[in-house]
């Protein structure tokens, strides 16, 4: 049994996001050290504030600037932060209910200590020297024992809003395959393609998943595939990713290789993105040192007969 394999995995992306006008003002308002809230059809004040009232449902909009000083409601401890949070020191993640509002922020709290944070405690914002128009314009917030901040009454109107923001997504993890998966990236690096057969079905699975996902039985039976397959279908790319180096347009397609029971993904090169077509005979294009095929070329042979393939689509 070849040995179960794992390594880090990192999944991450920028998601852009347009700003409503109260979302806007918000952020916009951090940036000029502002606060502002939004008033609630109850007379409420909500912050961080919300573009529909969360009792009504209604549309708001009334913006109100409430103080940069507060009082802890909760809070817990962070003995190791992580890369990328507010401070690179333990500090408390708090929950603050700002002077002059309903609801509480949450953001992270500078403290020597667990032992130096309550709730009930007051604070105030330590605001980040370079603010661009988001959350992290408040660099944290800090113990004050001084009276209530009075706010200067601002609005939300300002000449330049932020109108919107990216928000860098990263997830960090350690992946293992797995039994049926380790054996099939380890058959990959001898340039085989290994899948497992459903013991009821007869299906052979690629990449094999350990079980049927149709039966719901346990695999454990490998046949290998291929190398050869077909093109069930395909999509022309035309958007550049990020990081690869790929020229576009390219095709990607489900290739059904011979003898397998479910189609995989691969690229198709060799010819023309237009010339493309469900049927295409192709097989892998191996690079020295690959783990894996750099992609499929045409193989010359006829199309297959659309009934070959047409359960595997």
């Amino acid at each position: 049994m070849p040995e179960v394999l794992k390594a880090p995995l990192v999944v991450e992306f920028p998601f852009t996001r347009s700003l409503g006008p109260v979302q806007s003002a918000f952020l916009t308002g951090l940036r000029e050290r502002v606060v502002l809230g939004v008033r609630a059809a109850d007379g409420r004040t909500l912050v961080p504030p919300v573009e529909y009232d969360p009792v009504t449902a209604e549309e708001i909009g009334d913006l109100v600037e409430v103080a940069p000083t507060g009082t802890v409601t909760t809070w817990a401890w962070n003995h190791r932060p992580r890369r990328g949070q507010p401070l690179d020191t333990p500090f408390a993640w708090a929950l603050v209910r700002l002077d002059g509002t309903d609801t509480a922020l949450l953001h992270a709290l500078d403290a020597p200590g667990p032992d130096a944070v309550h709730t009930g405690m007051r604070v105030r914002i330590r605001w980040a020297e370079d603010r661009t128009g988001a959350i992290t314009d408040i660099a944290c917030f800090e113990p004050y024992d001084g009276p209530p901040a009075e706010p200067g009454g601002h609005r939300g109107e300002f000449d330049d809003r932020v109108t919107g923001i990216v928000a860098h997504a990263r997830l960090d993890y350690t992946y293992s395959p797995g039994r049926a998966q380790s054996a099939y990236i380890a058959a990959l690096s001898e340039r085989r393609t290994v899948g497992e057969r459903c013991p009821s079905c007869r299906k052979v699975y690629v990449p094999p998943r350990g079980a049927c996902p149709t039966c719901g039985v346990p695999t454990a039976e490998q046949v290998e595939v291929g190398p050869r397959g077909t093109v069930t279908t395909f999509c022309i790319v035309n958007i550049k990713a990020k990081n690869l180096d790929m020229e576009v347009p390219y095709v990607y397609a489900h290739i059904a290789l011979d003898g397998a029971g479910l189609a995989l993904h691969g690229r198709i090169g060799g010819i023309p993105y237009d010339q493309v077509r469900m049927g295409l005979r192709v097989e892998p294009v191996w690079t020295d040192g690959a783990r894996y095929p750099d992609h499929y070329r045409p193989t010359g042979e006829p199309d297959a007969d659309y009934d070959a393939y047409k359960e595997l689509l």
